[in-house]
């Protein structure tokens, strides 16, 4: 990850939505969030903190078969699966380019699947298993996320290792 980037470790669901919360507060309009990391590592959980960080009351799920779920309408919270893609062409086909809005934030679980349609400046999220319900969670901000950012975070949802 970058040099303008954090690591900390959530050891509950709840914790792990707190930092979604936190990035929800930080993060302007236009923003694309890539998430990375395996089955079951907490990528829609911190959508889900996301979203409520966004005062989302709408129940947020994987659109793992639908691709694409909107959340909210100022600002707007795309959400995107792309698991089951298994083509670049199959992201061309979706539009994908309407995601990347000024009127919202657009979070895409799998990201790795889309790299080279990506835009330079986003966050990078890996989250990565660290125990039954603990997640290592590293952010690499790419000139998205204000100065004092990593700070914010680390007051609001606490330092790893």
């Amino acid at each position: 990850m970058t040099s303008d980037s954090l690591t900390i470790v959530t050891h509950s669901p709840e914790a792990t939505q707190r930092l979604g919360r936190v990035l929800a507060g930080l993060v302007p309009n236009g923003t694309v969030i890539a998430l990375h990391g395996e089955l079951a590592a907490g990528k829609t959980c911190l959508v889900c903190g996301i979203a409520a960080g966004f005062a989302t009351t709408e129940t947020v799920s994987s659109p793992t078969f639908t691709i694409v779920n909107q959340y909210g309408e100022s600002p707007k919270l795309y959400h995107v699966d792309l698991y089951r893609i298994t083509a670049v062409e199959e992201i061309l086909d979706l539009g994908y380019e309407d995601l990347f809005e000024p009127d919202g934030v657009c979070v895409i679980e799998w990201a790795e699947r889309a790299a080279r349609l990506l835009p330079a400046d986003l966050v990078d999220i890996l989250l990565e298993h660290a125990g039954p319900a603990s997640r290592r969670i590293t952010i690499a901000n790419a000139g998205i996320l204000p100065p004092n950012w990593s700070r914010v975070v680390s007051e609001e949802v606490g330092q790893g290792p």
